[in-house]
């Protein structure tokens, strides 16, 4: 017992050194954070000093100053440019308007996550004093709870201080309402919808009423099943005749039954009703349908041996995000309004699509090679992009594959307004050139191919 008690006691210790450590590491963390921050602040504040020497000319060549600075860090550190923008950005707003915060970032006694809470929170201060007093308040339990805890904290804090009234800051917010997708492992996404709480919260609820309903139809006939069975049994007990014993068996077929939880219920009636259902507000012909029956365009590259049914993986939809091959193999053979690129199951290079005048083949191409944006970071959708000459095709760049490339609207414009430059490489690697002088490479996104093994099955190629 005493050694098992000393044992005990020397690991308590070994548990308060981690602690000790960790607590140390932390604080370190707090400081480079802090030195990454008034960087990234510098870098802003130096973009503000060249758009204050371009004068009265349009946005968009007043903004080119922090867009090139942007994608010049963030591809220094592969981050997406759009992310380093607003890094920079709240770096600078950091410095300026909440110095306390900063120097208690620096001095490690709060986390980079906590003055993010800070800032997010009391931004909306204007008045300075009130937003200085704001943040003396807010620091002190900063120290001392954790993030969460804290962001509770400041935006309760600085909803006080706000001189917005309540109304005025929701009207705003609804003009941020909006829908999107975030693609997820196995061939799933989720369907997010930013909007107003009480309608949002209604749909909840009516989906769970829906769904409760559902349940409750399925209970019942569960149990109602279970009756007629053992009414049944209990009647072939009583008489072996055989008009009873058939009456038995017919009981025994046992009918289907809805095994789906709850929140499966809701998945599924939400899908239907957004797929099948009619729009509230529907400006378009009505004779053509609802919104004027929408006609969706999707780009699907699929291996031949998918196709086939010989393998079961490697389709992709729209380059970002893999496809069932059950639903691939179905949409690929019925619906009109795909895009059918069939790749060689070796190699993975484009073999056939499913149209042949020349331009739209090379679009299709190019679709296939690049899945997105060139430019390092951007994941915009390669169908969503211009298609860009390398070299200039005034400068007598040719309209070839080899000197063409996907570039989204904004990294188009940005290359055309600034000094960036693009080389295209054998094999559709890009060589980016900063204003500074930095070199970048883009090489094609790589595919999942398939070679075939020594007793007849398929394996992932080793390339």
């Amino acid at each position: 017992m005493e050694a098992d008690e000393k044992r005990r006691r020397a690991e308590d210790k070994r548990a308060g050194v981690f602690a000790d450590e960790l607590a140390k590491l932390q604080r370190a963390e707090a400081k480079l954070a802090a030195k990454k921050t008034r960087l990234l602040a510098d870098a802003y504040a130096l973009t503000l000093e060249q758009r204050s020497r371009i004068g009265s000319a349009p946005s968009r060549e007043r903004d080119m100053p922090l867009r090139s600075m942007a994608l010049e860090l963030g591809m220094a550190v592969r981050v997406n440019d759009r992310s380093m923008q607003s890094q920079m950005h709240d770096a600078h707003e950091l410095m300026e308007l909440f110095p306390a915060t900063m120097e208690a970032l620096s001095e490690g006694r709060v986390s980079r996550a906590h003055a993010q809470v800070i800032q997010d929170a009391g931004r909306v201060i204007e008045d300075p004093t009130d937003r200085a007093a704001f943040e003396r308040i807010v620091l002190v339990e900063a120290e001392r709870q954790t993030v969460a805890r804290t962001k509770t904290y400041a935006r309760q804090r600085a909803a006080v201080l706000d001189p917005r009234p309540l109304q005025e800051r929701h009207d705003t917010a609804m003009r941020e309402r909006r829908v999107w997708v975030t693609d997820l492992d196995d061939a799933m996404s989720t369907l997010t919808i930013l909007g107003k709480n009480v309608y949002i919260h209604g749909a909840y609820h009516r989906l769970t009423g829906q769904g409760t309903e559902i349940k409750a139809v399925d209970r019942d006939k569960r149990r109602a099943h279970a009756a007629a069975k053992a009414e049944s049994e209990k009647a072939g007990g009583r008489s072996g005749d055989d008009d009873n014993n058939k009456s038995a068996a017919d009981g025994d077929a046992e009918p289907w039954f809805d095994d789906r939880i709850l929140d499966e219920i809701r998945c599924d009636l939400a899908l239907d009703m957004l797929l099948a259902g009619s729009p509230v507000i529907d400006p378009t012909d009505p004779t053509t349908g609802g919104l004027g029956a929408i006609r969706a365009e999707v780009q699907i590259t699929l291996p031949i041996t998918t196709l086939t049914g010989v393998t079961g993986a490697g389709a992709e939809l729209n380059g970002v995000t893999p496809v069932d091959p059950e639903t691939a193999r179905r949409m690929a053979g019925t619906a009109r309004v795909w895009d059918r690129v069939m790749t060689d199951p070796i190699t993975g290079v484009v073999t056939a699509v499913d149209r042949y005048q020349l331009h739209p083949s090379q679009t299709r191409f190019l679709n296939a090679r690049d899945m997105t944006c060139r430019t390092p970071g951007c994941r915009r959708p390669a169908k969503l992009c211009d298609k860009d000459h390398s070299k200039d095709f005034a400068l007598g760049g040719p309209s070839s594959n080899d000197n063409l490339c996907n570039e989204c609207a904004r990294h188009h414009t940005l290359k055309h307004a600034t000094n960036w430059h693009v080389e295209q490489l054998p094999g559709g690697i890009l060589t980016f050139t900063s204003p500074g002088g930095k070199t970048y490479d883009s090489h094609p996104p790589s595919r999942v191919t398939f070679v075939p093994t020594d007793d007849g099955q398929l394996t992932v190629a080793p390339f």
